[in-house]
């Protein structure tokens, strides 16, 4: 237990000894007076005796002792094993109702823990958490921590059995054979390097194991197909849509994770039931993962089809485009022109009366035509051709082996749309749909695409054309997914929105309203916001004019300029700092920097295998972590890392990175710094904690190959962003990988509510495209606690 200080009014809590207790004391002298009454207090405090004197803070020893009159220097002749404290411990589980823990209390807190908390918690640190709250629910006084720990294990197995024996029974026997089949192809190779050294594991599977574990490829019709294939593959097993409905999302996750790091003659190893329940969690997290690929690349390559087509026009039109300024003046030249001389001619009154005369008109002209209608029916032709020619083939499949709902009726018309277009997907080289078909209408019909939709045939009718109608059905489609408008059946990120909501939310509405402290009225939620929208932007407009240092005018490098702020004087003392740090220290390397922040503050302890195993002793884990980590946030790489001859091999830092580097322990190793850094900070020179946190993205450059990636106008460039929340002090408590079309205002709100770190944030402050109108703060230190919005 770590030692803490201790306030007042923790003291008078939980260190205070009542009538009842102090009669209990009274009979008692000296050292054994003192112990006695710290032990007492202790077990009342934490449901448990200390181990020693190191566990007993010194605030509440020097507070205790002043309640028995005894001096605090009197507890360090106490003796903590033998007769006497064996007694003074009977005596305090008589006095409290507690006893020790028998067998059968054993049995049966670990039958409690598999039925109620190992079926939903997979962590063997928070199932034990749970385990001391119930010892103290049932007056059990904890077993030693070697005994915990085997109570602990034996519920997760009992409850892993159970779970596994549930799934495998859901699923048909033909279903069994083929998930058998999955790992039963792999080489003898394969089963001769799978000790849990680690060389290699995982890497080579069966083909159509490993094809179904490969990560997307970049935006293309190849890597559609490809993750079309994949789907397909994955549908053929035959899983049960409701296989882990009743199972914890957690656990699920943890079964896939373990499922992808553990090689074929691993797997082959586990029992039956287990080794089929975890081939079919990673196949049912993998099916969601590669549809909500799938969606991620129809919205990119619909968007591409269009870009792509905007370019290429552009390019052509490019050379003959110039630019007219002054249209105003122009007209007004012209129009002053042709009241003057009603009666003249157009080459003798309204070519002279603008500058350069019939040139500049025909460059008017021009320009209207390439930025007018014509332009747009021109990239609405070569999109169709784009489209026709290249991505048809994958889009058309899609529709084959996704299924898009929509739970609002307004949007049904696109639904309908993709229906016939799957429908008549096969035609061959028909030009319109057949005059009887009905061809639901939606509005991306409307404007620009109005009259390439529609076409007069030789008859003199009015017809829909087919692939025109196609490419405006997946133009519709791909702007409702992005709002969520439409969903995708069997998709994890694009899934039904409705899901997102507790399934009660409307029957406990008032309930929920009030704890997010919003009215249930939305006129007058809306009322308040408009009001501080208002008052918050009035004040803004009025000192704006009045800030020296702040300059508003129109200008092509932006309406915005800010005078560079004056340098500060560097501190006096800074200096002497640096050059003392130089001259103790001299250049330390980055790698030492990273194992003395594992050496203080343990970081690395709650890391653990995903796959709950593993037989590397605490000091070469930590090393090759170390270096794994080192690795990458370097970006150095783990073949060149593991060429510097330490003694660990790059197949054994490859394993190590599947099997234990997830990025929950990553999110867990930078909390853990977080908080010792917290910890450690001195008032004096650090000043008082804020309770405060600024959060910005920053645009990270990335390959094309990455489906992540995306085009960022602002950064031009392709990339990715990372979203910062930074306290005061310049220490990050939470960072999170967003694509550049992201709203930076969920990754705000995500990271002042679930950074896990124990500061406590009461204002979030931001700019740009995450900060709306009144936003100023996001309250909430864990995970479970409250939020203040916007």
């Amino acid at each position: 237990m770590a030692r803490t200080s201790l306030d007042l009014d923790d003291l008078v809590e939980h260190w205070t000894l009542p009538k009842d207790e102090q009669a209990l004391v009274s009979g008692k002298r000296g050292a054994t007076r003192l112990g006695f009454a710290v032990l007492l207090k202790f077990y009342t405090r934490y449901g448990r005796f200390p181990q020693g004197r190191f566990e007993l803070p010194g605030e509440a020893v020097e507070f205790v002792a002043r309640q028995v009159q005894v001096p605090a220097a009197e507890l360090d002749v106490y003796e903590w094993s033998g007769r006497t404290v064996e007694y003074h411990r009977a005596q305090i589980r008589g006095h409290l109702g507690f006893r020790e823990c028998s067998v059968a209390d054993a049995d049966k807190l670990t039958g409690w823990l598999a039925e109620h908390i190992a079926c939903k918690e997979r962590r063997p640190e928070h199932v034990r958490v749970e385990l001391l709250a119930r010892c103290r629910t049932e007056c059990i006084e904890p077993p030693t921590p070697g005994r915990c720990d085997r109570i602990v294990g034996a519920a997760l197995r009992g409850a892993e059995e159970t779970l596994t024996a549930r799934i495998s029974a859901r699923i048909t026997a033909e279903s069994i054979e083929r998930i058998v089949a999955l790992v039963a192809g792999a080489d003898q190779e394969d089963d001769a390097g799978s000790s849990d050294a680690g060389a290699g594991e995982g890497e080579d599977g069966p083909p159509v194991l490993g094809k179904i574990k490969e990560a997307p490829g970049n935006v293309s019709l190849e890597t559609m197909l490809t993750e079309i294939d994949k789907l397909l593959a994955v549908r053929a097993i035959g899983l049960p849509p409701d296989l882990f409905t009743d199972i914890a999302p957690k656990v699920v996750a943890g079964w896939r994770a373990r499922a992808a790091v553990e090689s074929p003659s691993h797997l082959r190893t586990h029992p039956l039931p287990l080794r089929v329940t975890l081939l079919a969690a990673l196949l049912h997290e993998r099916e969601r993962e590669i549809t909500d690929t799938l969606v991620e690349l129809l919205i990119s390559t619909v968007h591409r089809i269009g870009a792509r087509a905007e370019k290429k026009v552009t390019e052509l039109l490019v050379n003959a485009f110039k630019k007219v300024s002054g249209k105003e003046n122009i007209l007004f030249k012209l129009a002053e022109a042709s009241i003057g001389e009603p009666e003249g001619t157009v080459r003798e009154v309204i070519y002279p009366a603008v500058s350069g005369g019939e040139q500049t008109l025909r460059e008017l002209v021009h320009e209207f035509k390439t930025c007018g209608p014509v332009y747009r029916r021109t990239v609405q032709t070569t999109l169709k051709a784009s489209y026709t020619n290249h991505y048809r083939r994958g889009l058309i499949k899609l529709l084959d082996v996704l299924e898009f709902r929509s739970s609002n009726h307004t949007h049904r018309p696109v639904i309908e749309a993709l229906a016939l277009v799957a429908r008549y997907a096969a035609a061959g080289n028909t030009t319109y749909y057949p005059l009887g078909e009905t061809v639901p209408a939606h509005k991306a019909m409307g404007g620009d695409w109005a009259e390439v939709v529609h076409r007069t045939d030789k008859r003199g009718r009015r017809r829909v054309v087919r692939m025109v109608y196609e490419v405006v059905a997946f133009q519709a489609l791909r702007d409702q997914l992005k709002c969520k408008e439409i969903w995708v059946v069997g998709a994890d990120k694009w899934r039904n929105p409705d899901e997102d909501l507790p399934q009660d939310f409307a029957e406990r509405r008032e309930e929920n309203y009030r704890e997010l402290r919003k009215p249930l009225d939305a006129a007058v939620f809306v009322d308040e916001l408009r009001e501080q929208m208002t008052t918050e932007l009035s004040l803004l407009n009025d000192r704006m004019p009045k800030l020296s240092w702040l300059d508003i005018a129109e200008r092509k490098s932006g309406a915005i300029r800010l005078t560079p702020a004056e340098a500060q004087p560097e501190p006096r003392n800074l200096r002497r700092i640096k050059n003392e740090v130089q001259r103790r220290w001299g250049v330390v390397p980055l790698i030492d920097m990273l194992k003395e922040a594992v050496l203080r503050t343990g970081c690395l302890d709650a890391v653990t295998s995903v796959s709950g195993g593993g037989s590397l002793s605490a000091e070469v884990l930590a090393e090759r972590l170390l270096l794994v980590i080192y690795a990458y946030g370097t970006n150095t790489g783990i073949k060149a890392v593991a060429s510097a001859g330490h003694g660990h091999t790059e197949d054994e830092l490859r394993y190590v990175r599947r099997r234990y580097l997830s990025a929950e322990a990553a999110r867990a190793i930078a909390v853990n710094i977080a908080n010792a850094t917290f910890a450690a900070r001195s008032t004096d020179l650090w000043g008082q904690g804020s309770t405060a946190v600024a959060s910005d993205s920053t645009h990270v450059r990335a390959y094309d190959q990455n489906l992540f990636t995306e085009w960022h106008s602002r950064y031009g460039g392709r990339g990715v962003l990372i979203y910062w929340h930074v306290e005061k002090k310049s220490l990050a408590i939470h960072s999170q990988l967003i694509n550049c079309t992201a709203s930076e205002v969920a990754a705000m709100v995500e990271g002042a509510m679930q950074h896990g770190t124990t500061m406590d944030v009461e204002a979030n402050y931001t700019a740009g495209p995450a900060a709306p109108a009144g936003c100023r703060a996001g309250r909430g230190r864990r995970p479970d606690s409250a939020s203040r919005g916007c």
